[in-house]
């Protein structure tokens, strides 16, 4: 178990270099599974939940090496039963039912674990690949999916979920006919998934809109890509600039992915300056207060949450936020009152007042993002603060504790 010491109320300024998508990076490690061959990603992050995602991977017959931002994986004979242990850590573990089922004809996967942030079923997932001609069942703890050939359907989400719309992709690549998905989730990664499906020989189109159209293929073979930016760690480094009254350059980020964040902070008053690949901002004298709710892409991004909750208690005036994805998302706000922050919850609202003088605490991280947001909250807090639970940030972040120090800020890793 790992803390971070923080010693706050530093001013961070410089450069960041943003790394690859924690949530692009493990779909294309999963998709890799549908072809056969060698495969090379670039821009790969170094984060727990890529070494996780690359022991599932192994136990199903591929190699993978990894190291600093390369992964080599060769694919050549799969298995089609996940080790339990490893899916119960990570939810993204639950993408490999798509290849396995298309495939094998079959998988078998445990429900899967990842942070407690709120209701996440995977009946969109399962509908979906019943709609395609699978079986499902339950069997201790395990989904047992067959399908001796998944066939194309069309199929119509409930609601734009980005998991289901990788994983009926994936598995509709090598399906009998053409399958079409209405209402998909449009975010960036599965454009990152679409293009990198297509050189391996598939023949995909529409990601990034909400019908997505795929004409299945006998076999698919392997191909080399590179991850895009991570929004969200591109964000959080943003909101530490603003939080501390520092500023900064935010590189190797594509601006577009993050439009809700910098109109958010423009209307906060925070200086921007937009290039192709990089963003410039700079702290205002004042933080104006905001209002907010979290959206499916390209609405702003619930994985920010906690982030931009944290950053209102700086601003001057009363701010307000409504979580529409997730129901229990809010948890960490008990560790900011810790700090001296004003805030309210009603249901899926949170209200903050502010400017707060914040005050170091001790602090414990619940799940990724809390995490971070709690580390923000350090950075402006007057005096110390621990955060516990590094190992939640450890699964998005790539050495958080050493970008910070870069920048200026005084966060030290304790290993106990």
């Amino acid at each position: 178990m790992a803390k971070f010491l923080v010693e706050g109320q530093r001013t961070l300024g410089g450069t960041v270099s943003i790394n690859g998508a924690k949530n692009s990076a493990l779909k294309l490690m999963v998709a890799a599974l549908l072809g056969q061959g060698t495969f090379r990603l670039e821009n790969v992050p170094d984060i727990t939940d890529v070494k996780t995602m690359a022991g599932v991977l192994q136990a199903l017959g591929a190699d993978v090496c990894f190291n600093s931002g390369r992964m080599e994986l060769t694919v050549s004979s799969v298995e089609g039963q996940t080790p339990e242990a490893l899916v119960k850590s990570m939810r993204a573990s639950v993408q490999v039912m798509g290849p396995l089922l298309a495939r094998l004809g079959w998988a078998r996967v445990a429900k899967p674990g990842g942070c407690n942030i709120g209701n996440r079923p995977l009946d969109i997932h399962l509908s979906g690949f019943e709609q395609m001609g699978a079986t499902i069942e339950v069997e201790d703890d395990m989904y047992v999916a067959r399908a001796p050939r998944l066939h194309g359907a069309d199929i119509t989400f409930r609601y734009p979920s980005v998991g289901a719309t990788e994983n009926i992709m994936m598995a509709a690549t090598m399906a009998k006919g053409r399958t079409v998905i209405r209402n998909a989730a449009r975010e960036p990664e599965i454009i990152d998934i679409q293009e990198f499906l297509n050189l391996m020989g598939a023949k995909v189109k529409g990601a990034g809109t909400s019908v997505i159209t795929i004409d299945g293929v006998a076999d698919l073979g392997a191909a080399n890509f590179s991850v895009i930016p991570d929004r969200i760690e591109a964000g959080t480094y943003l909101l530490a600039f603003l939080i501390t009254g520092g500023s900064g350059t935010i590189e190797n980020v594509i601006p577009e992915h993050i439009v809700p964040l910098l109109h958010l902070v423009s209307a906060m008053g925070a200086e921007l300056e937009v290039e192709e690949r990089a963003v410039h901002v700079g702290s205002p004298p004042k933080l104006k207060p905001f209002q907010v709710s979290t959206a499916p892409y390209p609405g702003f991004p619930t994985d920010l949450q906690p982030q931009i909750t944290t950053l209102a208690t700086q601003a001057f005036g009363r701010s307000r936020l409504v979580e529409e994805v997730f129901d229990r998302r809010f948890g960490y706000t008990r560790e900011l009152l810790k700090l001296g922050a004003r805030i309210e919850v009603s249901k899926r609202a949170v209200f903050v007042e502010g400017p707060t003088k914040l005050r170091g605490a001790q602090l414990s991280a619940g799940d990724l993002r809390a995490g971070a947001a709690l580390v923000l909250g350090a950075l402006a807090a007057e005096g110390n603060s621990v955060v516990c639970g590094v190992e939640h940030i450890d699964r998005g972040y790539e050495a958080m504790e050493m970008r910070l120090q870069s920048l200026g800020a005084h966060v030290e890793r304790t290993e106990e």
